[in-house]
């Protein structure tokens, strides 16, 4: 199983009409074959400075380099990744056994 979450922060300002966009834009990554446990997070800490986190699971390293290639995934990145995100860390995790 992998684990793929991602923090980050947007450019545009909290309540504004990108920010909605953006968020709603998200939910198009659950129609990726393979997506599971699809959670979107608010930041609660003042220990960082990311506002917002996206996490999923993978059964394996296959399905998420599948969803990694996937048109909807690209086209997300391309659409509202690039031109909307400002800065963000993304972190993959497998069980540690």
């Amino acid at each position: 199983m992998i684990r793929h979450s991602v923090s980050f922060r947007l450019k545009h300002p909290s309540g504004s009409p990108e920010e909605k966009a953006f968020l709603d834009a998200t939910l198009t990554l659950i129609t990726i074959p393979g997506v599971q446990h699809f959670e979107r997070f608010r930041q609660t800490s003042k220990k960082n400075g990311f506002t917002f986190g996206l996490s999923m699971e993978f059964a394996d390293q296959k399905i998420y380099e599948a969803y990694n290639h996937h048109p909807i995934h690209t086209g997300f990145i391309q659409q509202y990744w690039i031109p909307y995100v400002e800065d963000f860390l993304e972190t993959d995790y497998e069980p540690y056994r």
